[in-house]
Order: C-alpha cells, then sequence, then structure tokens
C-alpha cells in the first residue's frame, strides 16, 4: 500500500510539471516567435499543422473567411501542405466558459474587454502575441491596440432618421425626456455596457460635460437635476474625478429612456424607413453598406450625428476584437502565424477590413471606405458624385479626435465593473 501511494504521488508531481513545463514552453514559443518574420511563422505552421484538423473559435463568423485565406497561403508555399481549420461562433456570450481550461481551440477572437482582462488574462487562460511585423510596422496605432492585441477598432454612432428635420446636435440629444434611441441591451451585448464604464473615466467625463456647456440654457436646465442628484451618488460609489456628475447623468437618463433591441440589424432597418421620422439610436456602423434603396427605405433617410459640423460631444464609441492564443493551444506556431497573417496582412484582414467601421491598427492593413456612398463607373470604381453621405466612411483618425468615440480599454472597464455593473442594471430594471 505505501509502494502504490509513493507510485500516485510521483505521478502527480511528474503531471504538475509536465503542466507547469507546458505552459512554460508555449510562454517560450511566443517570445521567440515575436522574433521572426511572417514567412518565418508560416513555415513553422506549415510543420505543426499538416495533417491535422483545428478548431478556432471567435465571436466574429468572418473567422471562417479569413482561415478560408490562410489555408491556401500555406498551400502556395508547400504544394504537400495539408490541414483544415474549422471556425465556431459560440451565441449569448458563452465564448469565456467554452475557452476556460479546453484545449479544443488553437486560436481565438475575442470582444468585450472586460471579461478578457477579468477572466482570461489576469487568470492567465489567454497569452498575448505580438507579430514582429506588428511591433515594426510604420505608423501603428498601439496605444490601446497592444496588449491585448486587437485585430480591429470598431465603431457604434448615434444615427437618426432625419425625416420631418429632426434635429440631434449634442450628445446630451439623446437622452432628452421621450427620445427613447434604439441600443442593444447592455447585458445581451455586454460591450455596449463597457461603453457605459468608459463614460466614467475622467478624459470621457470631460467630454460629457464639455458637451453640456454647449447647450443653450433651456435644454440644461432640463438635466441639471439629474446632474446634481448624481453629485452625492458619485461620492457613494467612490468616484472623485470633478466632471464625473455630468457623465453618471448621461449614464442615467441613457439607461432609464432607450428602447432595448435584439440587434443592430433591426435597429438599422428601423431608422433608414421613412416611417421613422425623427427616431434615433445608437448602433454599428457597417450596417448601412446592406440597405436596400426603395421608395420608402433610404441610408439618405440617416444622418450620422457626428458629421454633423456643428455636432458637440461624443460621436459613439468603440469596441474591439483581440486575437489572442490559449494556453492550452496544442498548435501555438499555428496559432502565432495566424494572428499575424490577420493583423499584418491586407488580404488577411480583408475579411473585416471590406466593410466600413472596422479599422486595423496597422495602415497597410486598411482600406479605404470614404467614397463607399459615392456613385460608380462602369467598372464599380467610385465617381466624384456623392449619393449617400452618410456611407462615406472618414476613418480611424477622424472617428477617435473629431468624432471622439468613447474607446474601450479593458483594463479601466474591469477596474470598475463590480460597481458600475451593479448600478446600471439597477436603473435598467426600474425602468
Amino acid at each position: 500500500m505505501k509502494k502504490l501511494i509513493c507510485i500516485v504521488l510521483a505521478l502527480i508531481m511528474v503531471l504538475s510539471m509536465v503542466s507547469f513545463a507546458s505552459a512554460e514552453t508555449l510562454e517560450e514559443i511566443i517570445a521567440q516567435a515575436q522574433t521572426m518574420t511572417n514567412e518565418e511563422l508560416y513555415k513553422k505552421a506549415i510543420e505543426e499543422a499538416n495533417g491535422k484538423s483545428l478548431l478556432g473559435i471567435g465571436n466574429s463568423s468572418r473567422g471562417k473567411t479569413a482561415k478560408d485565406l490562410f489555408i491556401p497561403l500555406l498551400k502556395e508555399m508547400d504544394p504537400n501542405f495539408d490541414t483544415t481549420i474549422e471556425w465556431t461562433q459560440p451565441k449569448n456570450n458563452t465564448i469565456f466558459e467554452a475557452l476556460k481550461g479546453s484545449n479544443e481551440y488553437f486560436v481565438t477572437l475575442i470582444q468585450d474587454g472586460n471579461q478578457i482582462q477579468s477572466k482570461m488574462l489576469n487568470t492567465g487562460e489567454l497569452l498575448n502575441f505580438v507579430p514582429y511585423e506588428w511591433a515594426n510596422a510604420e505608423g501603428v496605432a498601439r496605444e490601446n491596440n497592444e496588449n491585448p492585441l486587437a485585430l480591429q477598432t470598431l465603431n457604434k454612432v448615434f444615427e437618426f432618421n432625419n425625416v420631418g428635420g429632426a434635429s440631434y446636435k449634442n450628445c446630451w440629444d439623446f437622452v432628452a425626456p421621450d427620445v427613447h434611441p434604439l441600443f442593444m441591451g447592455v447585458n445581451s451585448e455586454p460591450v455596449g455596457k463597457n461603453f457605459l464604464y468608459m463614460l466614467t473615466r475622467d478624459d470621457y467625463a470631460a467630454v460629457v460635460k464639455d458637451a453640456y456647456d454647449k447647450l443653450d440654457a433651456d435644454k440644461q436646465a432640463l438635466f441639471a437635476p439629474t446632474v446634481e442628484e448624481m453629485e452625492a451618488e458619485a461620492s457613494d460609489l467612490g468616484f472623485e474625478g470633478e466632471n464625473i456628475k455630468y457623465a453618471l447623468a448621461w449614464i442615467k437618463l441613457w439607461c432609464e429612456q432607450f428602447h432595448e433591441e435584439t440587434d443592430d440589424g433591426p435597429i438599422c432597418n428601423t431608422l433608414v424607413d421613412k416611417s421613422a421620422a425623427g427616431q434615433c439610436g445608437l448602433l454599428v456602423y457597417s450596417k448601412l453598406r446592406s440597405v436596400e434603396e426603395s421608395e420608402s427605405v433610404s441610408v439618405n433617410n440617416i444622418t450620422v450625428a457626428a458629421y454633423q459640423d456643428d455636432y458637440e460631444g461624443f460621436g459613439g464609441y468603440a469596441y474591439k476584437h483581440y486575437m489572442m492564443i490559449p494556453k492550452a493551444t496544442q498548435y501555438p506556431w499555428t496559432a502565432c502565424a495566424f494572428i499575424a497573417y490577420l493583423t499584418t496582412t491586407y488580404d488577411g484582414f480583408s475579411a473585416w477590413g471590406k466593410d466600413m467601421g472596422g479599422y486595423a491598427p496597422v495602415p497597410a492593413c486598411m482600406w479605404d471606405h470614404s467614397k463607399d456612398g459615392n456613385k460608380k463607373d462602369e467598372n464599380g470604381n467610385p465617381t466624384d458624385e456623392v449619393l449617400f453621405p452618410a456611407k462615406n466612411d472618414r476613418g480611424y483618425d477622424w472617428w477617435l479626435n473629431e468624432g471622439k468615440l468613447v474607446v474601450e480599454d479593458p483594463a479601466y472597464c474591469a477596474s470598475v465593473a463590480d460597481i458600475m455593473g451593479d448600478w446600471i442594471d439597477l436603473i435598467i430594471g426600474m425602468k
């Protein structure tokens, strides 16, 4: 019996050492991969994945399109290369449970900075990899994109139906009495909740306060009682910023009256119809790409609020898709190669870059959508005649600086989620 116990203990120690060594080995591979060119990584992937079946997981179904471009690239380098990659897209925010402790997935494309930070990064479930050609590219937008590594920034913007002459010239107009903007539920799509968390950061609270100061006296009077009420609330929540009461007031008014929708598609379909005169919403900008023009439906029934020259305040918010490596991946070299392909090459990013409203940190990956709303010639190239101004994307730099997007920061979201999450849920629950 003593011998048996000794053998069992020895096996436990060996297994523990193997597990620890595996974690160290993955980190070492990532460190080595970060010094290698894309071509060197592709060769490693060919060696590792040849004859294998891999499984990827992501919040975006376009991972399927991307892997269908990646495999032919490797086959071009080695005609004998043979592999399959399946792509799965979990629903209802279950991706975090799917990834936890699993060795099924070789790579993930994931969103929701708050949960990524608290459930994946802080626990070591996902590891970050920065490709050499990403780190050394010219003009890379590094801030808030490097750890975790962002594949793209996507924007959700304020839009309103302009039929009948509706006017929304300030971000506070969207929380005015009886406006009821269309918006996805913050618990069904948590990036919307992260947006509200971010408004409490000092720099964004200052934007909200500045927009309040630009309102005329009558409009300020509508919001002033809530602003003053939030001064004591800010102290109770533990915030100290001088402008926090303005941010909390905006959040409270938004949560009290937004009309919850299940998806951005239906929001867009509602707003582009002339029957929705005066209605507004906060939705993914790229949804305008698929509007089919008719007698009652047109992109020209829409105004993108921030595109107005005299608009004040933030024009929407931005969230990100991050590329990361599960700690139990069986194919680390292939994961690094796939991430490098998607984040540093024009073709690799094409699954996302082909549509407006999605921006890569590496300029060489960027697609130009500044004339998407222009008339096309017989070859499909844009002319100078503008048909749909709302579809002419002004680009990443414009949206961050002029459009004043509220950009998701995983670490900040995670730091205030416990306080703000319950507070927001309480307000929504009392509607």
